[in-house]
């Protein structure tokens, strides 16, 4: 097995990947672009190259031959970018970076609580959200006023405000 930084022998770090896929396009904050946290280029590649030898550890059972395999840090995360990719097709605006938000989701992500700390959130649908309304927020009326995930992004900033206005009484319990 053969693993390469861009499929040939060039000396690039896994920052550079990062940018040449893209990826750090989709994230950090609107004001800052951002690398991720961990050595994902790397992750990737190995992960690419786990699978690939796994195919090719069965096609020698069945065939008795063996593989080439070349894997590349920049196909791999260039493959991760499939997603943010589909924010495009016909000539929709990319995602937004959104920082430890969701680009495409909201509520999901950090909010803050009375006591400075934050607590993090992710509803993800509609029956989630009746549920946050109903227990957490005790703000039942929002339910209904805010249903449906583009009605609450478009309005991300105002229920943000809501949202930590209940918030402003609870602190984040800490996990046992």
């Amino acid at each position: 097995i053969r693993l390469s930084l861009v499929g040939s022998e060039m000396c690039i770090r896994d920052r550079l990947i990062q940018s040449e896929a893209g990826f750090v396009s989709v994230t950090g904050t609107p004001e800052h672009p951002s690398k991720a946290g961990l050595s994902i280029a790397d992750i990737a590649a190995g992960m690419y190259a786990y699978s690939s030898v796994l195919a090719a550890l069965l096609e020698r059972g069945r065939t008795g031959r063996g593989q080439r395999l070349e894997i590349s840090m920049l196909e791999a995360m260039s493959e991760w970018m499939g997603f943010p990719l589909y924010y495009t097709l016909d000539g929709q605006p990319p995602p937004p970076r959104a920082g430890a938000s969701h680009a495409a989701i909201y509520p999901y992500g950090p909010f803050a609580c009375g006591d400075g700390k934050q607590v993090v959130l992710a509803v993800q649908h509609d029956r989630e959200w009746a549920t946050f309304c109903n227990q957490v927020l005790q703000l039942p009326e929002l339910t209904a006023q805010y249903l449906g995930n583009a009605n609450r992004l478009a309005q991300r900033e105002k229920l943000r405000g809501i949202i930590e206005g209940c918030l402003l009484y609870t602190s984040p319990s800490p996990r046992d």
